[in-house]
């Protein structure tokens, strides 16, 4: 089975930040240099999505996600906070964890599979927690290519 979004080496951050606003700037700035989209039109997108309802998913994660043009399929970045932050999440827990997601402008069923996917993955306990426990980028991208290699097998 193909991974459900793609996922590079240099999409995969820590940051110190202080606000939801900083978090989307620094996603929409880590898909431009990772993917080469459009740093603005990424940040515009994201922000129109956070304005229908925060993307705070639960217990310290925000999953900010956006269709686009520019993105042949779903590709993501995954940012681990040094800080919690206020993310508006519906149950009120700051955010530490952040999977940016775009999508194709016409990726219907793809972008909820994508969406899917990485809800699952931030749901497994031993996930989560081997996410917090990563000592870097490296590890955490290592973490997530090896589940994604597994669901593959």
């Amino acid at each position: 089975m193909e991974a459900q979004f793609k996922l590079l080496p240099e999409a995969v951050f820590t940051a110190s930040l202080g606000s939801k606003q900083a978090i989307l700037e620094a996603i929409a700035d880590r898909f431009a240099v990772a993917y080469g989209v459009e740093r603005d039109n990424v940040l515009e997108s994201l922000q129109e999505r956070e304005s229908l309802g925060s993307t705070g998913f639960g217990r310290g994660v925000a999953i900010p996600h956006a269709r686009i043009d520019g993105v042949p399929r779903p590709v993501a970045v995954l940012m681990r906070l040094d800080n919690a932050v206020d993310f508006a999440a519906a149950d009120g827990m700051p955010v530490d964890l952040v999977f940016g997601l775009l999508s194709p402008q016409n990726a219907g069923a793809s972008h909820l599979h994508a969406l899917a996917a990485i809800s699952r993955l931030v749901r497994d306990e031993a996930m989560h927690q081997a996410m917090a426990d990563a000592s870097d980028p490296e590890a955490l991208y290592a973490l997530l290519t090896n589940v994604s290699d597994r669901d593959a097998a």
